[in-house]
């Protein structure tokens, strides 16, 4: 790191967005430090940027503390504290709205020009309510900024970024969002990428059922099932499920990067968009099947790739032990 004469910001060579990010932007406040959050939430402090944070539980925080960031007892005090932008990173909908309009919210405190940027996976017609309510009565921009990519993508600093919301804001998070996220796509008003997320949830959801399937009949089959996705990983089956979740179904790996349970949140705003819209997804339809089947054997807190679990119990394949015996006819 070396400073620059005559300059008051700090020259980082190894990020090439870094001097158009201190001169925008510095101060960030963050709301929920979970799975996804904790690891961006590091980041953005690592690249640099003031840090004020917010979470239920304190004691998650401990880490970014000791890493330089500053802890405060609620949302309306994140914004109290003056930062240029606050990320939420929260479950569902009513709890950004309670993040944003509750008692102890950001509303409470946000001064006017404050832009919010949601990185929740949250109904998109709610996330536009929001985003006319922030603007007309606070002077507030909301952008929607939904990710994918699992905790490894948070932890690399790789996700992908889905963002709704006006040019000009967008244009000012942008190299924030650089350092949490490796593709960053802004497709259109506030919404969209709360719209584009759930998309991303079908294509999940889907691909992943056709692993699990996969699996369950190379085991059936007597097919050793390393060696299957090696086989079929290269090809046209490929994908980020097969090669990353595939081997953990193997190998009966089932920690969460991201949980049953909450997929089974996502995908009930996908239901709820396509409802909307007068539109059938049978395939989606049949993954929540899955998903639910686990989640009813005691599995919501697993890792998605746990729908594997379902295929156990419907088609009778133990997929991390001994081969079931073949049915016959």
């Amino acid at each position: 790191m070396r400073r620059v004469a005559d300059a008051s910001f700090i020259l980082w060579p190894c990020n090439p967005h870094r001097r158009h990010a201190m001169a925008e932007i510095k101060h960030i406040g963050y709301v929920g430090l979970g799975i996804m959050g904790a690891p961006m939430a590091r980041n953005l402090l690592k690249a640099g940027y003031t840090l004020t944070v917010h979470n239920r539980t304190p004691a998650k925080a401990r880490a970014l503390v000791d890493a330089g960031a500053t802890l405060v007892d609620s949302p309306a005090a994140v914004a109290d504290a003056g930062p240029d932008v606050i990320c939420i990173n929260v479950t569902d909908t009513p709890d950004v709205e309670q993040v944003l309009f509750g008692d102890g919210g950001i509303v409470s405190a946000a001064a006017p020009g404050l832009i919010v940027v949601d990185h929740s996976t949250i109904n998109p017609v709610a996330t536009q309510g929001f985003a006319r309510r922030l603007k007309d009565e606070f002077d507030v921009t909301l952008i929607d900024a939904p990710v994918s990519g699992g905790d490894v993508g948070a932890q690399k600093g790789t996700l992908s970024i889905m963002v709704g919301g006006p040019d000009d804001a967008v244009a000012r998070v942008r190299p924030m969002l650089e350092v949490v996220g490796s593709s960053i796509t802004h497709l259109g008003e506030v919404g969209l990428g709360q719209a584009c997320k759930a998309c991303n949830q079908v294509a999940v959801a889907c691909t992943l059922m056709g692993v699990c399937e996969a699996l369950a009949l190379a085991r059936r089959t007597g097919l050793e099932m390393h060696r299957m996705l090696e086989a079929i990983g290269g090809g046209a089956a490929g994908s980020w499920q097969m090669t990353n979740l595939g081997p953990k179904i193997a190998d009966g790996d089932f920690d969460p990067g991201f949980m049953i349970d909450l997929v089974l949140k996502d995908l009930n705003i996908v239901n709820e968009t396509a409802l909307g819209k007068r539109l059938a997804l049978a395939g989606t339809s049949a993954a929540e099947r899955y998903f639910r089947i686990a989640a009813a054997h005691g599995h919501g807190k697993l890792g998605t790739q746990a729908m594997a679990k379902a295929l156990e119990v419907l088609g009778n394949v133990t997929l991390n032990d001994e081969p079931a015996p073949a049915t016959r006819g």
